[in-house]
């Protein structure tokens, strides 16, 4: 035996048995991370598992039997003892060795900080009542009807969402896998979850057949399955009966509360309810404005349809809420009828989750009483413990209120139940975590997001400002120099010009800046006059005096009508700023206290408004003032930080004052510069 032993040395089998080792651990490790990227089935990843693993004893059996010579691989047998190389082909066994674990290292480096976290947490036991739901697929024959799997996939997930037993993952997650992938196993680990519903659509004249199964991801085994053909006018009810089948099928018990939401039809108006769907449809395409108008127009149809669609109304406040949030077409979507849709929809079903909803959304974005919209939002979580809309919307006015780390707490549980949505990252990541001054835990959910939305824009816009928040310039300008200048948009225009500022390389930031304002307006998204506003500045201080008072006129003209405009496009401080740098300080030091007064009760962006009075202050000449102004705000979640104060050409005027250098512990520079208009 101990000369076989010996042999087995000789013969390098050890060292190819170690090699073999970890280089197969390695390619499993990488298989089951790449291969579900490109939906590769559960079984071929067992079976490329398999072979791996059949292959040890075979390398080890190859190993003993041929030998490698310096006339190639030979049995063993055949070679003369003196003629081995054996100690050669052993060190260079030990070098590959060596090499595949340092590349296993990397792997595992990359696995545990680059790559995006999974739903739940490593050992942590996923719910046996947790349940995502597929797209479902459209086997309709018309294209044209595509919506209406889309539809109907969406309501059956928004139903079984209000049973409190039950883990849902919410749509924005879910919509990034087919609608029959084959591996079930490795999306629910993604989402955390146990159950996956997979459904198809086929809708042809008046006849609709929809086909649902439930399955157990870990074993494949089907929990139940039905297949509903149905006429067009008797399609309302059937999302509520897959709901309440699905909670038997997981043994999730429905309060009554809840047995009503599931169950109850939205409507018996068949154009209605398309009309209905089609908004739904159109709103799993996202947020962007243009969208967001197609379904607050396909809502709208649905309620003139049917005045008595409460959850039509319902939605319809919602997003006619946003677009008015965001002073997107003030005209058409106004404060009235955005009430007028929240209080229809409540008159008509009071305990519709979606109708409570509604009226917070109004009190948050129309009133802005943010203390009364957390009171709708929390009634519906008494009764939906799980609502995600309910869950998000109360983080989202938490912040308002400074309830910093409460609205962290809400935002980190709705991603349990949104686990790969990139939007929520950033929520979590560049608007609160960055507000809170986190840099480093903020640009770990912004990469997340980039990671599952490569260049998102709102991710890239967040992490190149913390960047710049922290005077972390060169990083903030690699970060740029990636995003091509064909593929920017307003908030990517926004920051960029922000960074030329900084840079004080006024002439690039006017190059860039004049042919993206010759874009049509809408392009824009609203952010046009802060980059109007930035152009300004950057002609004034480079020495385009008459050019800039022209665009500081401009500018002006198109936000006097909004001067008392309080949303989030900050109509009221921007109109300030004009005002200060068209010489006009009288005006713009009322405007800019106005504006103070006006955003007093939103901590969001109280700071910001407070930093612009103290920049008016600065071009006004009054040093003192404008320093009280900005000592407090260092010290606020969402105020100024000493290292943008130290960068920004703004504040120029007050670096010779030592007050301003002890608030910023920047070194003495001379003497102030001059800002504003001459």
């Amino acid at each position: 035996m101990r000369s076989f032993f010996r042999e087995l040395r000789r013969r390098n089998v050890y060292k190819v048995g170690a090699m073999y080792a970890v280089s197969g651990w390695l390619l499993v490790q990488i298989a089951t991370q790449v291969l579900p990227i490109f939906e590769v089935s559960s079984f071929a990843q067992r079976l490329i598992v398999l072979v791996i693993v059949a292959g040890f004893p075979v390398a080890l059996v190859l190993s003993w039997i041929y030998e490698v010579t310096p006339q190639g691989i030979v049995r063993t047998a055949s070679v003369e003892p003196q003629e081995s190389i054996t100690q050669v082909t052993g060190r260079r066994l030990n070098l590959v060795t060596i090499v595949v674990l340092a590349l296993a290292v990397v792997f595992l480096l990359a696995q545990r900080y680059l790559w995006p976290s999974h739903a739940s947490t490593p050992g942590a036991a996923i719910p046996e009542k947790s349940v995502a739901v597929l797209p479902f697929e459209s086997l309709s024959d018309d294209k044209a009807n595509e919506y209406f799997a889309v539809g109907i996939q969406d309501e059956i997930l928004t139903r079984l969402a209000k049973i409190g037993a039950l883990k849902v993952i919410s749509r924005t997650s879910t919509q990034h896998y087919a609608s029959n992938p084959g591996n079930l196993p490795e999306i629910a680990r993604q989402l955390g979850v146990a159950n996956i519903l997979e459904g198809s659509v086929q809708k042809a004249g008046d006849a609709v057949r929809i086909n649902v199964q439930l399955i157990r991801a870990a074993s494949d085994d089907h929990l139940w399955a039905e297949i509903y053909n149905r006429k067009l006018d008797d399609i309302f009810g059937v999302e509520g009966e897959v709901a309440g089948a699905i909670a038997e099928a997981l043994n999730a018990r429905l309060s009554g509360a809840e047995q009503a939401a599931v169950t109850k039809k939205p409507t018996d108006n068949l154009a209605a309810y398309d009309a209905y769907l089609r908004g739904r449809a159109l709103s799993a395409q996202g947020y962007g404005y243009a969208t967001t108008r197609k379904v607050a127009d396909a809502y709208a149809e649905a309620v003139r349809l049917d005045p008595k669609f409460a959850l039509a109304w319902a939605e319809l406040a919602g997003v006619t809420g946003y677009l008015f949030f965001n002073n997107v077409d003030p005209d058409r979507y106004t404060a009235e009828s955005i009430k007028l849709a929240a209080d229809t929809a409540f008159q008509l079903q009071p305990q519709l989750a979606e109708a409570q909803l509604a009226q917070g959304i109004y009190r948050y974005r129309v009133l802005r009483d943010f203390a009364g919209a957390q009171q709708y939002f929390e009634r519906v979580l008494q009764q939906f413990p799980n609502h995600p809309g309910a869950l998000q919307s109360l983080g989202l006015v938490e912040r308002r209120q400074g309830k910093w780390e409460q609205a962290l707490a809400h935002l980190e549980q709705v991603s349990a139940l949104d686990p790969r949505s990139a939007g929520l990252m950033v929520a979590i990541g560049g608007e609160t975590l960055g507000n809170m001054r986190r840099f480093a835990e903020d640009r770990e959910w912004l990469d997340r997001a980039l990671v599952l939305t490569p260049g998102d824009t709102y991710a890239l816009f967040y992490k190149i400002y913390s960047y710049q928040l922290e005077g972390r310039l060169e990083d903030a300008a690699h970060l740029l120099d990636s995003i091509p200048p064909a593929d920017v948009d307003p908030g990517i225009a926004q920051v960029r010009s922000s960074q030329r500022l900084l840079e004080r390389n006024f002439p690039k930031a006017i190059a860039e800046l004049l042919p993206f304002l010759g874009a049509p307006d809408p392009s824009l998204n609203g952010l046009r006059p802060g980059l109007m506003l930035n152009l300004g500045i950057a002609e004034q201080l480079a020495g385009q005096n008459a050019q800039a008072q022209a665009t500081f006129e401009q500018l002006i003209v198109m936000l006097e009508p909004f001067a008392g405009h309080v949303d989030d496009s900050l109509a009221p401080m921007n109109l300030a700023l004009a005002y200060a740098w068209a010489g006009r300080p009288k005006d713009a030091l009322a405007q800019a206290r106005r504006a103070v007064e006006s955003y007093r009760g939103d901590t969001i962006w109280l700071p910001t408004v407070e930093s612009a009075l103290a920049q008016v202050q600065t071009i006004a000449g009054d040093r003192a003032g404008a320093i009280g102004t900005l000592e407090p705000l260092l010290t606020v979640a969402g105020g100024p930080t000493a290292a943008l104060l130290r960068l920004d050409p703004v504040w120029d005027p007050l670096r010779a004052d030592p007050r301003f250098r002890v608030l910023v512990n920047e070194p003495a520079t001379g003497q102030g510069r001059k800002v504003g208009p001459n």
